[in-house]
């Protein structure tokens, strides 16, 4: 059964002050016509040590944006560059949002609330700093249905409808607005490095490397890895271990992110930035979520390439850090590890989705590559092929050989004998939030939620992802 977050006193931590100087600017948030409490995270509120804030409380902090105790006197908007469908862009930074406070949870973990839709920054060119409700509203379904599959994503902490009418190219407009706050282990991009290499900021570079070691600690390099011992070759080969593992788990989960560029991708490999996000109504390796990605660039299938790709910016955003007798060397070797941790990663996560012990690696690719053809050829969803074979249940022909002597785990769950699985297609999403929009009904989407949560407890606890010390 998988475990709550713990509760943990309040303590604030706000040590991106370190390094703030030349990675942040200070932000007043917006005014807004009202702040009206529409969704607050029960489960996580109480890890970071808010969960006795009142409505009102919670409101002033999280709606006006009032600072925390001992925490950020003022919001900071973080800047980077970014490859945005592989276009390098350094017109880029926090456009509508800003990093508010720092606090720790009950393992000594570092953890950031950061918002989306408070204002405008620096950063925000001719946009405007706002958040659509219906925004906030498909951020919260994508990070639950995210972590109830295993996911290491950010949390949907908060939102506050704002009381302001937008106008959006892309949904009926005007619409409803909204302020967002996120818990996440971290907002720290590829693009945060990419920046500091253009500009030629060599020391700060350095600088940002030493905190990511510092406050995000990881495992050391393998034995045999040249230039081990440089703290850039390190945090390379931590940051593809935890891309390599979330590569792993957006497959798994049938997930497509929508916009892999290297301002979305963060050195915690931690996900985030949920816009044009879809879940697979069958498994189709083409299938793209944005419509604006023409070229299918961010395809589902594709998406290991993608985060491959940017790990390899980021090499070359560090190799002014590393001597000359380490060399490129050190930081190819590093992105050599990608495929070897993605296919490890992708065995461990679909085992334990699908509810089966591993059997070595061998058998578990042969596995995965029979039920990928599997789900191909049935044109099933991998939520429905998950669930009805969970365990190795009602499996036939090729998928029954492939799983003859797999062990299964624990089914006994109500979940799994119920007439169908859990899912989070886009025909659900919209009716979601029509029952909002016409109706101010908010009933269907917290018992989505609960149903999803409840999914996550049958699944049980997740692989712990791989890149981390345990209790980081």
């Amino acid at each position: 059964m998988r475990s709550e977050p713990q509760p943990a006193e309040y303590r604030a931590d706000p040590k991106i002050r370190e390094v703030a100087g030349f990675l942040a600017d200070r932000v007043e948030a917006a005014r807004f016509p009202r702040t009206e409490l529409r969704f607050r995270n029960r489960r996580w509120d109480k890890a970071v040590g808010l969960g006795d804030l009142t409505d009102a409380q919670w409101l002033a902090h999280f709606g006006r944006f009032e600072p925390l105790p001992g925490n950020l006197e003022q919001p900071l908007a973080l800047r980077y560059h970014g490859h945005q469908f592989r276009v390098y862009n350094p017109d880029l930074g926090d456009g509508r949002g800003f990093l508010f406070a720092q606090l720790r949870d009950v393992d000594d973990r570092l953890l950031d609330l950061g918002t989306k839709g408070s204002g405008t920054t620096p950063w925000s060119r001719t946009a405007d700093g706002r958040l659509t409700l219906k925004g906030g509203v498909r951020e919260i379904l994508a990070t639950e249905m995210l972590e109830a599959l295993g996911v290491n994503t950010s949390r949907t902490f908060s939102i506050v409808e704002t009381g302001e009418d937008l106008v959006r190219g892309d949904e009926p407009s005007p619409t409803r607005s909204a302020v967002m706050v996120r818990l996440s282990h971290g907002h720290i991009r590829i693009g945060s490095f990419q920046r500091l290499m253009a500009l030629g900021e060599h020391d700060d570079l350095a600088r940002l490397v030493d905190y990511c070691l510092a406050i995000y600690p990881g495992p050391v390099p393998p034995a045999d890895a040249p230039g081990r011992d440089e703290p850039a070759v390190v945090l390379l080969h931590q940051a593809v271990e935890r891309l390599a593992d979330l590569a792993a788990s957006y497959m798994v989960a049938g997930f497509v992110h929508g916009v892999l560029n290297t301002d979305n991708l963060n050195i915690t490999g931690e996900s985030f930035d949920y816009g044009p996000w879809r879940f697979l109504p069958q498994w189709d390796p083409q299938f793209t979520a944005a419509y604006f990605d023409h070229q299918g660039l961010y395809a589902f299938g594709r998406q290991p390439e993608a985060i491959r790709w940017n790990l390899g910016q980021l090499a070359i955003a560090l190799r002014p850090l590393v001597p000359e007798d380490a060399g490129a060397e050190s930081l190819i070797a590093a992105l050599d590890r990608f495929g070897p941790l993605y296919a490890g990663a992708m065995t461990r996560r679909f085992c334990w989705r699908l509810g089966v012990q591993s059997r070595g690696m061998d058998a578990d690719v042969h596995l995965v590559e029979t039920a990928e053809k599997t789900m191909r050829e049935g044109g099933l969803s991998p939520d429905a092929f998950f669930y009805r074979h969970r365990g190795g249940r009602a499996a036939h022909g090729a998928l029954q050989d492939a799983l003859t002597d797999f062990t299964p785990l624990d089914a006994a769950h109500p979940y799994w004998a119920e007439n169908a699985p859990q899912s989070m297609l886009v025909d659900e999403v919209e009716t979601i939030w029509d029952a909002i929009a016409t109706r101010d009904d908010w009933e269907p989407l917290a018992a989505k939620i609960a149903a999803v949560r409840r999914m996550g407890e049958a699944l049980g606890v997740p692989p712990h992802p791989q890149g981390h010390n345990h209790d980081s």
